[in-house]
């Protein structure tokens, strides 16, 4: 745990001397390398949130929002899934490997990504600095089902549009509902307007005495891009994203 606390202590001095980003690699439970950016502020007892994207996507969701996530007083790190491709002109470095290697790259076979990459930030930062999950689509949905089932492994989630998005790939109806229930810590959870349904029992499902369901005034937007300025309801998704990290410093 000391060696790799330095690790840690070295990662964020590259990244403060580097516009406050660096690129690491580390492996999956099948061994593919999976890549993520670090987005460091400072070594302190701050939160680590660990951001996944969304499907076709990339790392590259969280150029605008992991910067914020800084300002705000976290450190971050968004993560490269096995399932997704590119956006914001950023490629997906752990489906290429994944791909030239000849693995399955459903979201199925991401899970094993999301259960790696949130070990390795505990092992990064220690037991007492919290980690927090944060989802978009169908990584959202994977982050309650890791954080059910390993509660050792977040302290927080946030899920972009979370659903049962997986029956086509042989999983029950109510795969990630079954995990949600074992959740009882801080959870948040939002969509577009739209999308509410998707996301109602498993958001039921959830025996936590701080779960924050937001739902935009506007039609809102799928996943995390709903953040993004490009689009015109960012401002309130903010506010209350804002509001649900404060109550976790």
């Amino acid at each position: 745990m000391k060696k790799t606390f330095l690790s840690f202590c070295l990662l964020i001095f590259l990244a403060v001397s580097v516009q406050a980003k660096t690129t690491l690699s580390f492996p999956s439970k099948d061994g593919l390398q999976i890549t993520a950016d670090m987005y460091i502020d400072r070594v302190d007892k701050r939160p680590l949130i660990v951001l996944f994207h969304q499907a076709g996507w990339s790392r590259g969701e969280y150029k605008e929002i992991a910067p914020r996530l800084n300002k705000l007083g976290f450190n971050a790190m968004a993560v490269d899934l096995r399932a997704g491709n590119k956006v914001n002109s950023v490629p997906n470095e752990t489906a290429k490997r994944a791909k030239k290697a000849g693995k399955r790259v459903t979201y199925v076979d991401a899970l094993q990504d999301v259960e790696a990459a949130l070990a390795y930030a505990r092992t990064l930062v220690g037991d007492k600095i919290k980690v927090v999950a944060w989802g978009s689509s169908y990584s959202a949905a994977l982050v309650l089902k890791v954080a059910g089932e390993h509660p050792e492994l977040a302290n927080a989630v946030l899920a972009f549009s979370p659903g049962e998005y997986f029956k086509r790939m042989g999983k029950p109806a109510d795969w990630i509902q079954k995990s949600a229930k074992l959740y009882k810590r801080p959870v948040f959870i939002t969509s577009a307007k739209t999308e509410t349904k998707r996301w109602k029992a498993i958001f039921d499902a959830i025996q936590s005495k701080k779960k924050i369901a937001f739902i935009p005034r506007s039609n809102g937007n799928h996943g995390s891009r709903a953040l993004w300025k490009r689009n015109h309801a960012h401002k309130e998704y903010w506010t209350a994203v804002e509001r649900f990290l404060n109550g976790l410093k």
